[in-house]
């Protein structure tokens, strides 16, 4: 599992005085009320910065950092993404998981048959869709929605998801 997980990407500076824009990548935006650093990543690994203030503004959140007090101190940051330690992620509610622990995992259905492994999530209004590469031909995909029919239990642990394949997902 992952130590860092991505919370937005840092899309430009704002104003002069060390403030930057973030494209937020986290289901619930307000999660950076509560923010008190962040990880980017530096040549040397991931440096922390500490989140001094936040606020919104349209579908963006900016965000000024503790001692960053210039454009100058900021402009590095431009186009990086942002993390927090798996430690200070939100807590997951009952069956809830983080992508990046989804992507990867082995999917293999409820008769022991192994279809292949999770290669993306896609998220829609309804629900998450399990994009799968198939075992036989890895360029070839098989989508499953992630509704409680169909997938039957995710264990990041043992690096499994199974699966129950109803009528048509497999044509």
């Amino acid at each position: 599992m992952e130590e860092y997980l991505k919370i937005g990407a840092v899309i430009s500076t704002h104003a002069l005085r060390g403030e930057v824009k973030v494209f937020p990548t986290t289901e619930d935006v307000r999660r950076y009320d509560d923010l008190n650093q962040v990880y980017v990543e530096a040549p040397s690994g991931k440096e922390c910065l500490r989140v001094e203030r936040v606020r919104y503004f349209k579908n963006l959140v900016i965000v000024k950092f503790r001692d960053l007090d210039r454009i100058e101190d900021v402009e590095r940051l431009v186009k990086k993404d942002l993390f927090v330690s798996r430690q200070d992620a939100i807590p997951l509610g009952e069956n809830e998981f983080f992508i990046c622990d989804v992507i990867g995992l082995s999917v293999v259905t409820d008769d022991g048959r192994v279809l292949g492994s999770v290669k993306d999530v896609m998220e829609t209004g309804a629900n998450d869709v399990y994009i799968v590469s198939k075992k036989e031909d890895p360029k070839s995909e098989l989508l499953l929605p992630a509704t409680k029919e169909v997938i039957l239990k995710i264990s990041p642990p043992d690096g499994i998801m199974t699966v129950h394949l109803l009528p048509g997902l497999e044509d």
